[in-house]
This record gives structure tokens, C-alpha cells and sequence, in this order.
């Protein structure tokens, strides 16, 4: 029977695994390609990040090489395999699939396409944003391509401005003191890779400025003009690309050349350097909705009442949840915890209860869409959610009523132990025990 199942299994795999053939007018796209063919290009771009598992995947397959094939020679359509190119995805941000991305006037910041998933859906979503990009470019917006120009004169994928010029006066400054981390090439003007490399470059720079929030920079230097800096790092060759972060030596970028490259690069650097999200207790309106319409998911913990858990049982929930905060801080996701019972209309609205306390639900509110926890609220068992979540394999939910109530405002814990109420003393000496018995016959 195992064998059996392997079997299945195995040819399971290789049914679901390549949508898309070269027969097809979907073109399969990879870091290899990308860059050419869809960022660096005229045309604009509809793209699939999809996984060879997901069935919702494999249902549109058929549609989207319908739709490619009727917008041949118009708009062309792609296909990114996001399990076999994480970095990719990660750079897009993709978390769901399938997640089709709009590359169209401005390439650095692709839209998402909210159409249908018919391929006639499909084909009229692609002309309502056709038109709308032709109508950017009557009005002198024209930035499709690497090569094409915008407004004010500067690139459709960056502008030299984005990559800091630093020299001997200001790069101690900057890059050594700075709060930054900083991938750094050293160059020289009559170097043929390093002329190769400067429109990648130059591409990734606004892309890493914007996806990072200015905390990764890229520089350049002239290594030709500023040789002291050359020779205090040992450059020997060029182009070379060094990352510095703040209170650690200098280290030697060996990746690909490419803007995807550089980006995937500069995100796993700001991921690793960020500080993990707080996890805040919901104690009003404004804590709940800033917390939760700021991220794509934010994560609620319903712990349960402090008189049940003391505040080292408290303290025990409340860690394991800054542990996996830390663990999924690339995620960016929103933290939070209430006591049980203090949002009654929330823990209602997302199915809590059944299960009992604590409890735990993923809740994206762009989509009014929630999930639970099934299984133990511990570091393993919180991993295992949220991570069939982030690939796209949890089970999701309306939330009830379609809208999430309003939050109540509550005080904030103080973080001691809970008391109980205290009860007032009767006195009893003056009822008479005899008139008592005659009450109960």
C-alpha cells in the first residue's frame, strides 16, 4: 500500500508539475528571464505566480493559455513557478496562489489583478488596463521599459539618483555610521562588466529603496577616483559589490548580476536586520484596526482570563507568540491578543470558542477572510498554521456578517496576577433563624 501511495503520489506530481509547454503562448518565467522579458520590455506583462500544487491553480491553467492566446501579439501573459523560484515571489511579495500581478506603465510597482478567472474575465481585465495605460502615455507617462523614459527624464526602472555616490568625505558617514545596511559596488568607468552591470543596478536601486523603506542602500564607488577606499577594502577586480552592516566586518556579495538578484539580495538582508513586530493587546478601536489594516494578515490570540492562568500563564502564551513573530518577521504580519471575553463580537464573528482558550485566528481583512487554529497553541503547532497559510494550503472562512465588529476599549493589562471580586460581609446576627424555617415551609 505504501508503494501504492508513492506511485500515486509520484505521478500526481508530475501531472500537476509544468503548466505551461513551449506549444503554449504562456511564456514560463525564471530569475533567468525575467528581467529581460517582462521588466526591460515595451509590452505589457500579465503575470501567474502560481504552485504546481495548488488546485486552484491547475483550475485556471486552462483559462490563462485561453487568454494568452486570444491577447497574442497585444499583451503577453507569464508564468512563475513560486515554489521553484522563492526568491522571485518573495520579491513581489506573493503569499497566495495563484497571484496574478499586472506589469504595465510603471514595472517597479505591478498592479494586482482583481479580475475574474474566466479567460474572457481575463481578457477584458487586460484591455481596461490597456487602455488605461495608453491613456498614461497620451499624458506623457511612458514608463514601460528599462529604456523608455518617464517624467522629469529618468529611467523606467530607476534612476541614477537612487544609487548614493559615495566617496572618500562622505563614506564613513554614511555607510560605516549609518543605521543602513549597504550593498556597495566598487567600479571603474573603462570596466566592460561593470558597464553591464550598472543598468541592473541601477534598476534594483528604487525597488530596494521602496520594498525595504529605505533601510537597505545601494552605492556605488569609482574605484579609478577614490582609490583609498579601494585599497582599505582590497578591491582587486571590477566590478565588485560588498555588503556593510553596521558593527560587522564588510562581506562579499556573490550573487547573480541581475536586478532580480540584487533585490531578492537586499530583501533577505532588510528581513534579516529587521526587528520583529510587537504583539499588542487589543485594547480599542484604533490598537485593532492600525494593527490590522496595515499588513496583509495580522495574527489575534484570544488567551484566557488572567484568574485561569495567573500571569506566568499569561506571560508563557504571550512569549511563544513573540517567538513566532520573530520566526515569520519577513511576513511583516500584525500581532495581537485579547483575554477571553473582553471582544465577545469578535471572538463570535471569527468561530472562536468551539475550541477553547487559547485560540488563535489569521485573519486578512482586505479579503474579510479568516482561519483557525486547529492544533496546539505552542511554537510547533502555531508554525505548522502559519506555515500551510503562507503557501497557500489553509483552510479560510467569511468572516461572519461579512465585516468585523467594533472593538471595545478595555484597560490595558497591568501584567500581575488577576484578583477576585471581593464580597461584601452580610450581617446576620439580628435575622431571627426561627422566622427563617417559617419562610421555607
Amino acid at each position: 500500500m505504501k508503494l501504492l501511495n508513492g506511485v500515486l503520489a509520484s505521478t500526481l506530481f508530475l501531472t500537476v508539475h509544468g503548466f505551461y509547454t513551449a506549444s503554449d503562448d504562456v511564456m514560463e518565467l525564471s530569475p533567468s528571464n525575467f528581467n529581460k522579458q517582462v521588466l526591460q520590455s515595451d509590452s505589457m506583462w500579465l503575470v501567474e505566480f502560481y504552485a504546481p500544487w495548488c488546485g486552484h491553480c491547475q483550475r485556471l491553467t486552462p483559462d490563462w493559455k485561453k487568454a494568452a492566446t486570444a491577447l497574442k501579439g497585444i499583451v503577453k501573459l507569464g508564468a512563475v513557478d513560486a515554489d521553484q523560484h522563492k526568491s522571485l515571489a518573495g520579491q513581489y511579495g506573493i503569499s497566495g496562489f495563484p497571484t496574478i500581478k499586472i506589469f504595465g506603465a510603471n514595472k517597479n510597482k505591478p498592479e494586482d489583478y482583481q479580475g475574474g478567472r474566466t479567460s474572457q474575465a481575463i481578457v477584458e481585465g487586460t484591455m481596461t488596463a490597456l487602455r488605461s495605460l495608453v491613456k498614461d502615455r497620451l499624458s506623457g507617462w511612458t514608463g514601460g521599459s528599462g529604456h523608455s523614459k518617464q517624467r522629469g527624464g529618468e529611467s523606467g526602472t530607476g534612476s541614477k539618483k537612487d544609487v548614493v555616490e559615495l566617496t572618500d568625505d562622505n563614506f564613513d558617514k554614511l555607510v560605516l555610521n549609518g543605521h543602513e545596511v549597504w550593498m556597495v559596488e566598487f567600479f571603474a568607468p573603462w570596466c566592460g562588466h561593470c558597464k553591464k552591470l550598472e543598468p541592473e543596478w541601477t534598476a534594483a536601486a528604487i525597488a530596494v529603496k521602496e520594498q525595504t523603506k529605505g533601510k537597505v542602500k545601494l552605492g556605488a564607488v569609482d574605484a579609478t577616483v577614490h582609490q583609498g577606499l579601494a585599497r582599505r577594502y582590497g578591491i582587486r577586480g571590477f566590478p565588485t559589490i560588498k555588503i556593510f552592516s553596521k558593527g560587522e566586518e564588510p562581506k562579499d556579495y556573490d550573487g547573480g548580476r541581475t536586478r532580480p538578484d540584487i533585490v531578492a539580495q537586499a530583501i533577505e538582508l532588510f528581513s534579516a536586520n529587521v526587528p520583529p513586530p510587537e504583539v499588542l493587546e487589543i485594547i480599542n478601536q484604533d490598537v485593532f484596526k492600525r494593527t490590522c489594516d496595515d499588513y496583509q494578515l495580522c495574527i489575534v490570540a484570544i488567551l484566557p482570563h488572567i484568574l485561569d492562568t495567573g500571569a506566568s500563564g499569561r506571560n508563557g502564551y504571550l512569549e511563544v507568540m513573540r517567538k513566532m513573530a520573530d520566526k515569520y518577521k519577513k511576513k511583516t504580519w500584525g500581532w495581537l491578543w485579547a483575554e477571553a471575553g473582553s471582544q465577545a463580537e469578535l471572538e463570535s464573528s471569527l468561530g472562536i470558542g468551539g475550541f477553547g482558550y487559547p485560540a488563535m485566528a489569521a485573519i486578512n481583512v482586505r479579503k474579510m477572510k479568516f482561519s483557525l487554529l486547529k492544533g496546539s497553541f505552542s511554537e510547533t503547532g502555531i508554525h505548522e498554521f502559519l506555515r500551510d497559510l503562507s503557501v497557500g494550503r489553509g483552510s479560510t472562512a467569511p468572516v461572519r456578517g461579512g465585516i468585523l465588529p467594533t472593538i471595545h476599549t478595555v484597560e490595558a493589562w497591568d501584567g500581575k496576577d488577576g484578583q477576585l471580586p471581593i464580597e461584601e460581609d452580610i450581617d446576620v446576627s439580628d435575622v431571627e433563624l426561627d422566622d427563617l424555617e417559617k419562610d421555607e415551609l
